[in-house]
């Protein structure tokens, strides 16, 4: 039996264990904390390593900046890598990294455009990221930004856990948009949003790829593919044809003053999904 499936298997049994004894005063709030907990710690058993890129310093978190931004004793402002915020992200990042002391990793320290360092943040001598804390909780979503196949696969593997137990944001019905209703996707323009439903056709337009999810070209959601995306598509093996008929879930911003659009720019933002896989469980 592998790390992971162990912590699963422990979680389970301690479930029910706790779920006979729910009835009694004061069970409720402590069954509720020890599976968020259990959670967290079935995602990041056996995902936690993947993640470890070069050290880019240390430093003593001063404030919370915004939802995913922090402010270091010494002035640095560092952006948490591999997430996009949620509601409730600022908050749970406050109580995970307010005064903590914390290690940066990343594979790059060189500051975007508003002078942030893009960073892994650990606490202490931990070796799980803040950030998979933060998506097993269901406190923030994957942006599949990080390029480092098997770190990306880890973050993805602890945001599963999350959609698949319905916790933090995955909590509400809607936010798994369904490709079916381009209406309510559109009601998502400039948002990061997570689509879901069947290619039912591939186009190509001049340097554009669209994957259709509706037969009205126009007005159906599509996720759009530029032609300097193509190769990285093809060093992981998928061919865009291939995925006519083929159930997937994308990720990105929702753009579009007719039908729905995201652009597709990384591999990480498109996910294959089992024909008979239930919404919102990961392949």
């Amino acid at each position: 039996m592998t790390e992971c499936e162990e912590a699963s298997s422990r979680n389970a049994t301690l479930e029910v264990k706790l779920e006979r004894n729910a009835t009694f005063p004061g069970h409720v709030t402590r069954l509720l904390h020890l599976i968020v907990a259990l959670s967290i710690a079935e995602a990041t058993a056996a995902f936690a390593a993947p993640c470890q890129f070069e050290s880019q310093g240390e430093g003593r978190v001063a404030a919370i900046v915004d939802a995913r931004s922090v402010r270091l004793d010494d002035g640095r402002e560092i952006r948490l890598m591999g997430i996009e915020p949620t509601a409730t992200t600022k908050q749970a990042l406050a109580s995970l990294l307010a005064g903590r002391d914390v290690t940066l990793r990343s594979a790059d320290d060189t500051p975007d455009r508003y002078g942030r360092q893009g960073a892994l943040v650990f606490i202490g001598e931990s070796d799980t990221p803040v950030q998979a804390v933060l998506l097993a909780q269901g406190d923030a979503m994957v942006s599949a930004e990080i390029a480092d196949k098997d770190c990306a696969a880890s973050l993805m593997a602890s945001e599963a856990v999350a959609r698949h137990k319905k916790m933090g944001s995955w909590a509400d019905p809607s936010a798994i948009k369904n490709a079916e209703s381009p209406d309510d996707i559109l009601a998502e323009i400039g948002r990061f949003t997570v689509v879901e439903g069947k290619i039912l056709s591939v186009r190509q337009a001049g340097a554009t790829t669209y994957l259709n999810f509706g037969r009205n070209w126009t007005r159906g959601f599509a996720a759009t593919i530029s032609k300097r995306t193509l190769p990285a598509f093809e060093s992981a093996g998928i061919t865009l044809k291939s995925l006519e008929n083929r159930r997937i879930r994308v990720r990105g911003w929702v753009e579009g003053n007719t039908g729905p659009r995201i652009d597709v720019r990384l591999v990480g933002q498109v996910e294959l999904l089992g024909a008979d896989e239930p919404t919102g469980v990961r392949p």
